[in-house]
């Protein structure tokens, strides 16, 4: 017997670092099958109404304005929906702005809380953020290709991409990656996220999740969806994050940080379960 879906609703999708979101294409076309509306904004950081800045906070910024520009459906309530950093976005972004949706759902975006964001916030004050987070290998990341077909094969190389669905792969580079045509290499590929700023973001990782809730206290519920084999996850420890969601925890079997990359369909199956558990008093509406 088929699993009931949720009524639909407004899905708002915020990428993570350095994963532009048409990236997610994959994932986003399965939510759009099972009759959501969903907006996505292309880049974070990269406007300058909206700079990196500590604690992400001109990015929350960006994430409550995109929201305030589009329609709301009255028969579709909006949802927050993020993958790593887009997940703590769209957590903080709610907590701020409580009439901005009527919940969250985080991908693989453990709560940094506790003496853990002590630590982050002890590093951002000393050179050793540059040394020990992401951004250090982030800022020497290679960033052009002479032609899209380089680009791709550079990709497939690599081992955190071979496990990605085919189609998310090639998103990447169509998405990842911009034209930056020379008179030498008139096809030449462009990393479309400046690593500069993807390092700028992983150097100002909010370390005041905690003080922000207890000022801006979440007013609608939050759930999180985690990879089994997400070092993320198990770095940052599941503590903070069953507090926020209320033990509103699934976890994707096999999966890592990046599954929903890896396992698109997957991963819509588990939102749609998500969004059921924090809609109640919907979920039994066809």
């Amino acid at each position: 017997m088929e699993t009931p879906r949720t009524p639909p609703a407004q899905i708002v999708f915020s990428h993570g670092n350095s994963f532009p979101a048409g990236t997610y294409r994959v994932l986003l076309d399965q939510l759009e099958q099972q009759g959501h509306e969903v907006h996505a904004l292309d880049k974070y950081g990269h406007d300058p109404r909206y700079p990196v800045s500590n604690n992400w906070h001109h990015m929350v910024e960006q994430l409550i304005d995109f929201c305030d520009t589009l329609p709301q459906p009255e028969d579709k309530p909006r949802y927050l929906l993020g993958h790593s950093m887009g997940g703590i976005l769209s957590l903080m972004a709610a907590a701020q702005a409580p009439e901005l949706a009527k919940g969250v759902v985080m991908l693989d975006s453990p709560v940094l809380g506790g003496w853990r964001a002590g630590l982050v916030r002890l590093g951002k004050q000393t050179p050793l953020v540059h040394r020990f987070s992401p951004g250090a290998t982030s800022h020497r990341r290679r960033q052009e290709w002479p032609d899209a077909d380089a680009a791709q094969q550079h990709f497939a190389t690599k081992p955190v991409f071979a496990a990605w669905h085919p189609q998310a792969l090639a998103d990447y580079i169509r998405h990842g990656t911009e034209a930056a045509p020379s008179e030498e290499l008139p096809e030449r590929r462009r990393l479309a996220f400046d690593r500069e700023v993807e390092t700028a973001i992983y150097n100002t990782l909010p370390d005041n999740i905690g003080p922000w809730l207890r000022r801006h206290p979440l007013q609608v519920p939050a759930a999180l969806i985690g990879g089994t084999n997400s070092r993320e996850m198990k770095q940052v420890g599941l503590g903070a994050t069953k507090r926020v969601t209320q033990g509103r925890v699934y976890m994707l079997d096999g999966g890592s940080h990046l599954f929903p990359l890896e396992q698109p369909e997957q991963t819509a199956e588990l939102i749609e379960q998500a969004l059921k558990d924090i809609r109640p008093s919907e979920s039994g509406q066809s």
